[in-house]
């Protein structure tokens, strides 16, 4: 396990380089976005670009440009988006309850960041702006900078391997015993 504190937006090699148990930090512009503006961008197009992003799976509480919590959504929700988003360029998911890895092979990482930690989150971030703010506060595509975000576990990397998938392997195993 290595420890790595990365610039957004990341590059191919950022990516490649981390190992499903490396703890990754977060520094530079990254995006929320939940299951709306998903459909939307599907539908209709990023109203940004998105090549070499982070997406935080996240409906932040926004107060006066102040961000007051950020804590992550579950990701299963945004499963079906998921190929549709990293040919946008994404090159980090960050979420919590994982997704299919096959997506990610040789493009992007899933970063499991720890449910419940909604207000450590939003002291690491800063509201750069809002886009499709018609899906209201929790729905909108927000641009937040973040600072040493995290820390987060790459829960599955460029190589194929899916720690969630190894778990349900290992769960599986043990009641067969």
């Amino acid at each position: 396990m290595t420890e790595y504190h990365l610039q957004t937006p990341l590059s191919g090699k950022d990516v490649e380089k981390l190992v499903a148990g490396d703890v990754v930090f977060l520094s530079g512009p990254l995006f929320t976005a939940r299951d709306k503006a998903h459909a939307l961008i599907r539908r209709t197009g990023c109203p940004v670009s998105l090549q070499g992003a982070v997406l935080y799976h996240c409906g932040p509480l926004i107060k006066d440009d102040r961000v007051l919590s950020a804590g992550p959504t579950t990701s299963g929700r945004m499963a079906r988006y998921t190929d549709d988003i990293l040919l946008l360029g994404v090159r980090a998911i960050i979420g919590k309850g994982g997704l299919p890895g096959e997506p990610f092979r040789d493009k992007a990482v899933y970063l499991a960041y720890p449910g419940g930690c909604g207000a450590a989150a939003a002291q690491q971030l800063r509201v750069l702006g809002v886009h499709l703010p018609e899906l209201g506060m929790a729905e909108s595509l927000w641009e937040f900078e973040a600072r040493d975000f995290g820390p987060m576990i790459v829960a599955v990397d460029t190589h194929g391997k899916d720690l969630y998938q190894e778990v349900r392997r290992s769960a599986q195993k043990q009641e067969m015993d």
